[in-house]
């Protein structure tokens, strides 16, 4: 990943990318830290409309891309090429260190990014917001007066006729650049909300994808377990026959396939729900089938407690969001200063002179200029809007402080959640592997004539929990680390 910064302007996120052998460069343009500014009587947004893609669109800039789309299709294929770079850029780095198991998951968190309505909702806002920056940044619209005179007024030169003129209202200087820098910083803040939203829908699908694996190996398990109550049944028949064991064994059996049965058949119910619920985060069939690996991939974290914390104080979309939000009070606030501030009006006038009685000659025309200016007397009105901000950017700050309390609570509950899953993974680890061991050697002395068929039945138990419990933290390991990923920003 590559910052640039073209012309002190613009800041722009950069990745090549290389599919089929043809090379793209993903750019994600965003607003200047300030706006577009006016200098030496250019835009320098201009170097915005520059930007160049190396793509199948040609060596084209952002404006003249849009251009080509409206003239052809319309804006909304260009938004969803940007909404396209802009989640491709994000799965360049997560595929990097992504594992073969893991590519299942990977492609579904990209199906899901480009297919789900909510998070293309969230990108139109941001879209939305980004053109309000050239509406706040314009001069009011010029004023064109007519006047025509039913009854001609006498004048010194000859009796007026009409008189026109053409007007433009100037607003106080710098007014209209702290509109812009507010705009821009509203975008920022929106664009924030979308990469929220983004993190949030990989977390629900990324713990969705968990369950479905933990749904999945318990119906093995259990089939599995099935399988071997199946050969006890056998056994115990044999044995039944031959007046070594008591019917009580094969009742006690049929009752242990019984739960068993049960709860295959509430899997298989489960997994639809499951695979619907899922299919729907991805907008997608919901009968389409999913791809889950035969065992979850191991990931720890390589920071520290601290250094994940501290990345979350500083990477949390939801605290980006407020800190973009405090930046556009600031600039609203100076825009409230100056709109106590006089503006200025600067026209031509033009009236018709006709001929009079005193004045046999006459004069056409008569162009003239106007200055105006609006004085701001009621000093209390706008004294009230600087202080309605300043009062806003405290509760902003104490939104923020909230806000950074309540995700380090959730940190500290994600963080022990993620310790107890490591430790539960060694723990039924070990106690399936011994209660294998003990499975076997009660199998081995029930089929010698000991009668110890109930703590067959109570180790098969045992087992059964064991291994699905051992699935069940593995599952919950990878949850607790996608939740503290999401608490990151990422």
């Amino acid at each position: 990943m590559k910052l640039k910064n073209r012309n002190n302007r613009i800041e722009i996120v950069e990745k090549e990318l290389n599919v089929g052998g043809k090379r793209f460069a993903l750019v994600h343009p965003q607003p200047p830290e300030g706006g577009f500014k006016k200098k030496s009587g250019e835009v320098t947004g201009k170097a915005f409309n520059k930007l160049r893609f190396k793509s199948p669109l040609g060596d084209l800039g952002v404006k003249e891309i849009m251009q080509r789309h409206v003239s052809t299709v319309n804006n909304f294929l260009l938004n969803a090429s940007l909404f396209k770079v802009i989640l491709l850029t994000a799965f360049l780095s997560l595929s990097a260190s992504t594992t073969s198991a893991q590519k299942p998951l990977d492609r579904y968190l990209e199906t899901a990014a480009e297919n789900n309505p909510g998070l293309k909702a969230a990108f139109n806002e941001y879209m939305a917001a980004l053109e309000k920056v050239p509406q706040v940044n314009s001069l009011p619209d010029p004023k064109v007066a007519f006047q025509y005179f039913v009854k001609p007024i006498e004048t010194r030169m000859g009796p007026q006729r009409f008189k026109a003129g053409v007007s433009q209202m100037f607003p106080w200087f710098g007014t209209l650049e702290a509109k812009e820098n507010a705009a821009a910083q509203k975008a920022k803040a929106r664009y924030q909300k979308f990469k929220q939203q983004k993190s949030r829908l990989f977390k629900e699908i990324r713990a969705a994808y968990f369950d479905l694996y933990f749904n999945e190996k318990a119906t093995e398990i259990t089939l599995e377990n099935l399988g071997i109550l199946k050969t006890f049944e056998e056994l115990v028949l044999i044995k039944v026959k031959a007046g070594k064991a008591s019917s009580l064994d094969k009742y006690r059996l049929e009752m242990e396939q019984g739960d068993l049965e049960n709860r295959l058949a509430f899997l298989r119910d489960q997994e639809n729900s499951l695979r619907i619920s899922f299919n729907n985060l991805l907008n997608v069939e919901e009968d389409s089938k999913v791809q889950i690996p035969d065992t979850l991939w191991d990931d720890e974290f390589n920071l520290s407690r601290q250094a994940l914390k501290d990345s979350i104080t500083s990477e949390n979309h939801k605290l980006l969001t407020l800190d973009y939000q405090a930046k556009a009070l600031d600039y609203q606030k100076k825009v409230a200063e100056k709109a106590g501030m006089p503006d200025f009006s600067v026209g031509l006038g033009y009236a018709v002179i006709g001929k009079g009685d005193m004045n046999l000659q006459g004069t056409d025309a008569f162009i003239f200029p106007k200055v105006g200016i609006s004085i701001p007397l009621y000093r209390d009105k706008y004294e009230a809007k600087v202080q309605e901000v300043v009062y806003r950017l405290k509760a902003q700050e104490q939104k923020r402080q909230n806000t950074e309390n309540e995700l380090h609570s959730l940190f500290a509950e994600g963080w022990k959640d993620y310790r107890d899953a490591l430790r539960r993974v060694e723990l039924y680890k070990e106690q399936s592997r011994l209660a294998r061991q003990s499975m076997d050697v009660l199998e081995s002395r029930y089929s010698t004539n000991t009668n110890d068929f109930e703590e067959v039945l109570r180790m098969e138990r045992k087992l059964l929990k064991y291994r699905l419990e051992l699935e069940k933290a593995r599952a919950d390991q990878q949850s607790a680390i996608s939740f503290i990923h999401y608490l990151m920003g990422k």
